[in-house]
C-alpha cells in the first residue's frame, strides 16, 4: 500500500466511522423516543438494556449505509481538491484509485457478517425478553412466542406441537404418531403440555392409544405424568421456536435440511438464510453505484448534495432488496434467486455507468 492509498484510507475510515455514529445515534434516538411514547413509564435501565442487545441489528443494518456514505464523501473530497484529477494525470484510474476503499469494504462486510451470526441471535433473544417482560408488560407471550402448529419428523415417529415457548423447554398441545418399519401406524400419544430435557420429555395430563392389528378397536389409557426418552435429534426441536435472526446460519442451515427431510415447507427459512449472505455484500454493491455519481459531479453540488445521493441510493437498493425478499417468501421466485438478483442487477447498473466515465 503506497502514500496514496494510505491517504485515501484514512479519508474513508474518518468518514465511515463518522457516518455509522451519526446514523447510530440517530436511528436510536427517533427509535428510543417512539418506544418511549409507546410504553409510557418505561425504567430507564430497562431501555438502556433493550438498545444495548438492538445494537448488533442495528449496526448490521447500517454498516452498508456507512460504507457507501464514507465511499461518496471520500471521493468527492478527492474530486472537489482537484486531487482526483492530479491522480489521473499520474496515469492512476478509477478503479485504482478506488482499490483500497473497496478491499476495506470487503473487509468490514465480512468482519461484520462473521460478527453478526454470533451476536445477534443471543442478542435478539435477551431483546425480545427485555421487549415482552418490561416493555410491553406481557411475559406470557414471551413464553409462547410460537404459536403456529410446528410438525417435526424424528427416525419412525410424526409430532405436532400446537405451542412451543421461546427457549425450547417446554410445549403445549403435543400428539406423536410412532409407526412401524412399514409405516404402519403402531401407537399415537396426547399430552396437554410437556417438559422437554434434551431427549427426555416428560408429559403430563394425556393419554396413549395402541393400535393392533389382533384388534379391530384401538386401546386407549390415560396417564396424569409420563417420562419418554425421545431420539437424539429431537433435540432440534428447540430451534423450532426461534426465527431465522435468532439463529446462526449454521443452525438455519441445520434446521432447513432437518425440516425439509420432514417433507416440511422451509421455502421461507431458506430465503432468510441465502438473504444472510446476500445482505452481507449490500455494502460493496452500494460502493460501486456511489463511485460513479461522486465523481461525475462532486463539485457542483456540494456536500449534501452527495449525502442527498447516498440517501436515494440507499433508498433503491433497500427497496429493490425487500422485494425480492417478499417475493421468494411466497413461492414467486426460487430462495437463492429472491436473495442475489438484487445484489447482481444492481451491480450491473454500477459497471454500466463506470464505463461510461471511461475513467
Amino acid at each position: 500500500m503506497n502514500r496514496i492509498d494510505r491517504y485515501t484510507s484514512w479519508l474513508f475510515w474518518g468518514y465511515f466511522i463518522g457516518g455509522l455514529l451519526v446514523f447510530l445515534t440517530v436511528f436510536t434516538a427517533v427509535d428510543a423516543m417512539s418506544t418511549m411514547v409507546t410504553y409510557p413509564g418505561v425504567a430507564p435501565s430497562a431501555l438502556i438494556k433493550y438498545y444495548l442487545y438492538s445494537f448488533p441489528e442495528i449496526v448490521s443494518k447500517l454498516l452498508p449505509v456507512a460504507c457507501l456514505l464514507g465511499t461518496i464523501l471520500t471521493l468527492s473530497s478527492l474530486n472537489k481538491a482537484n486531487e482526483l484529477v492530479a491522480l489521473f494525470a499520474a496515469g492512476m484510474s478509477l478503479i485504482r484509485i478506488c482499490f483500497p476503499i473497496l478491499l476495506w469494504v470487503l473487509l468490514i462486510s465480512a468482519i461484520g457478517y462473521m460478527a453478526t451470526d454470533r451476536l445477534l441471535p443471543q442478542a435478539t433473544k435477551q431483546k425480545n425478553y427485555i421487549l415482552y417482560y418490561d416493555l410491553k408488560k406481557e411475559p406470557h407471550r414471551f413464553s409462547t412466542i410460537k404459536t403456529d402448529k410446528i410438525w417435526y419428523r424424528s427416525k419412525n415417529s410424526i409430532f405436532n406441537i400446537q405451542t412451543l415457548n421461546a427457549k425450547g423447554d417446554k410445549a403445549q398441545g403435543l400428539t406423536m404418531y410412532f409407526f412401524n418399519e412399514a409405516w404402519d401406524l403402531v401407537q399415537m400419544i396426547t399430552a396437554r403440555q410437556v417438559n422437554i430435557e434434551g431427549a427426555q420429555w416428560v408429559l403430563e395430563e394425556g393419554a396413549v392409544t395402541i393400535f393392533s392389528k389382533d384388534s379391530s378397536f384401538p386401546l386407549t389409557s390415560q396417564f396424569k405424568r409420563k417420562s419418554i426418552v425421545m431420539a437424539e435429534d429431537s433435540k432440534d426441536l428447540q430451534s423450532a421456536g426461534a426465527t431465522a435472526n435468532m439463529m446462526s446460519q449454521k443452525e438455519l442451515d441445520h434446521f432447513i435440511n432437518k425440516n425439509k427431510a420432514a417433507g416440511l415447507d422451509t421455502v421461507a427459512y431458506e430465503v432468510d438464510y441465502h438473504a444472510k449472505i446476500s445482505f452481507a455484500f449490500a455494502g460493496l454493491v452500494m460502493c460501486l453505484l456511489g463511485i460513479p455519481f461522486s465523481v461525475g459531479k462532486a463539485r457542483s453540488g456540494g456536500t449534501m448534495l452527495n449525502v442527498g445521493i447516498c440517501l436515494a441510493l440507499v433508498f433503491a437498493y433497500y427497496v429493490f432488496y425487500s422485494s425480492g425478499i417478499t417475493l421468494g417468501q411466497h413461492g414467486t421466485v426460487p430462495p437463492v434467486v429472491a436473495a442475489w438478483t438484487p445484489n447482481i442487477l444492481m451491480t450491473m447498473v454500477a459497471l454500466v455507468l463506470l464505463k461510461r466515465l471511461k475513467r
